[in-house]
């Protein structure tokens, strides 16, 4: 791409405007797509400020690049390796069309890159690793042998266990040790509630002397009224 070209793209990527359709963000259903306002008082065809500008021939890009793509070539669709023959490297660009395969386009592309095209819409395709068959015998085979030996080791691991746990019976020292602290944490108890009905005892002896000195005293006065009599 020459000095001229690059000039020629930035010219018109600086005088180039984005025409956008009347009414775009004001409706969720609208696109900024271009579209023409043919409303009798529509505001944007009678070009009021701020209404949005449109498409005059004073936007136009230079000729010498007009419908260039921006990589400096100028696009060609091809949808088969035929469609390569008659096209310049030099000038243009390859676009290989949507419609297709993957199958197709691995030998499209490679086709393109070998003749020294540059592909616009270069594709990386990962290819599907071909996995092999194996017949119904073989895979019961392998099912039986999977089950057999998975089975095999749950058998062996019973005895390993009973034998990794006997060992550990000599550790009940320290449990003797617990049943000894034990009853002397019964005897505080005890202490503690032996303690607490003694002290209940002396509470409630004084409150039953006021009681008996109460009733003495009516016996006293009726015997005192007789002799008198």
């Amino acid at each position: 791409m020459t000095t001229e070209v690059k000039r020629l793209i930035q010219v018109r990527t600086d005088k180039g405007a984005s025409f956008k359709r009347d009414g775009f963000g004001k409706k969720r259903q609208l696109s900024d797509s271009w579209r023409k306002p043919r409303g009798q008082h529509n505001k944007q065809r009678e070009q009021k400020k701020a209404k949005g500008a449109l498409p005059k021939p004073g936007f136009g890009s230079p000729v010498a690049v007009r419908g260039m793509h921006p990589s400096g070539f100028f696009e060609a669709l091809i949808a088969s390796v035929k469609d390569l023959e008659g096209l310049d490297s030099k000038t243009q660009a390859v676009r290989i069309s949507a419609t297709v395969g993957d199958r197709k386009r691995v030998t499209l592309q490679e086709a393109a890159v070998t003749a020294g095209f540059k592909v616009l819409n270069a594709r990386i395709i990962k290819t599907a690793v071909a996995v092999k068959k194996v017949p119904a015998k073989e895979e019961s085979k392998a099912k039986t042998e999977s089950k057999s030996v998975s089975k095999s080791p749950a058998k062996k691991s019973t005895p390993a266990t009973t034998d990794k746990k006997a060992p550990a019976k000599p550790a009940v020292k320290p449990k003797a040790e617990k049943a000894e602290t034990k009853p002397e944490s019964t005897k505080a108890k005890s202490t503690t509630k032996s303690a607490k009905p003694k002290v209940e005892k002396t509470e409630e002896a004084p409150a039953a002397k006021p009681k008996a000195e109460t009733k003495a005293k009516p016996k006293a006065k009726k015997a005192e009224v007789k002799k008198n009599d």
